[in-house]
């Protein structure tokens, strides 16, 4: 009996190293898989002004897919670098593309080919923007905006002299799917909804949550099939230092007879 025990516990032990390597080795994968495929899509911004508040503060970091000018639609919040903006990078949303006419303001909302936008991230949802406005967006530029309208250098402070205040497509370096820093503002940009309903719609989100999703979980395989052999390693000690029980009835007929 002793030696069957022994047998079954043995096997239990080389199936349960079997597993926890495994998870292990999974877990690396799915771990360093998941930090090296975001560092190849995604790439981190610093937004040093309050342009975009309150969606963006001052000082946060955000990551930003790498994505060309001509993958972005109306309501993304972009990175883009123009020398005609100074010529550093900076974040705005597209408010319109090119063949668009945008216009502010019919009862306090931006409106696009005449269409009212809603825009609840808006410093003031209210009111789309303190001043009146209305542009032609040429083909292969953008109409950007900030989203504290009211603090915002922009498209529409480049609607003079001839200027649309548009900036070219391949201006774009990101598109912007989450938020990096602070803590308190971690996670997944909101989509802006209100633009949904016109041509083109609006752009899905890139894979940055499956790959958080693959590097949590391959923490937690990590973790866990590491931890297998030092609690495997207790739970035996801890047998072995169990008493011994009572000899079963049976055993003691027979030694009597």
């Amino acid at each position: 009996m002793a030696r069957s025990t022994e047998h079954t516990d043995g096997h239990g032990r080389t199936t349960g190293s079997t597993l926890s390597g495994l998870a292990v080795a999974v877990g690396c994968l799915l771990f360093l898989g998941g930090f090296v495929w975001a560092a190849l899509v995604y790439r981190p911004y610093t937004v040093p002004t309050d342009s975009m508040s309150p969606t963006i503060a001052p000082g946060a970091r955000v990551l930003a897919e790498n994505v060309d000018g001509s993958r972005v639609r109306r309501g993304d919040v972009v990175v883009f670098r123009d020398t005609v903006w100074g010529d550093v990078p900076m974040v705005k949303r597209v408010a319109g593309v090119g063949g668009d006419t945008v216009a502010c303001c019919t009862k306090g909302k931006l409106t696009v080919n005449g269409t009212p936008v809603d825009e609840p991230y808006l410093q003031n949802p209210k009111l789309a923007s303190p001043t009146g406005f209305s542009a032609k967006v040429p083909d292969g530029r953008l109409f950007l905006l900030g989203d504290h309208r009211g603090d915002s250098l922009d498209s529409r402070s480049h609607t003079t002299d001839g200027d649309d205040g548009a900036v070219p497509r391949d201006a774009v370096l990101g598109r912007v799917d989450a938020l990096a820093w602070p803590l308190s503002g971690i996670g997944m940009l909101d989509r802006a909804d209100g633009f949904a309903a016109l041509p083109g719609g609006t752009s899905t989100p890139g894979p940055l949550r499956p790959l958080t999703a693959a590097v949590v979980v391959g923490a937690v395989l990590i973790l866990g099939g590491a931890a297998y052999g030092p609690l495997a390693a207790r739970r035996n000690r801890a047998a072995q230092a169990a008493p011994a029980g009572p000899a079963p009835a049976a055993d003691e007929e027979r030694a009597h007879g």
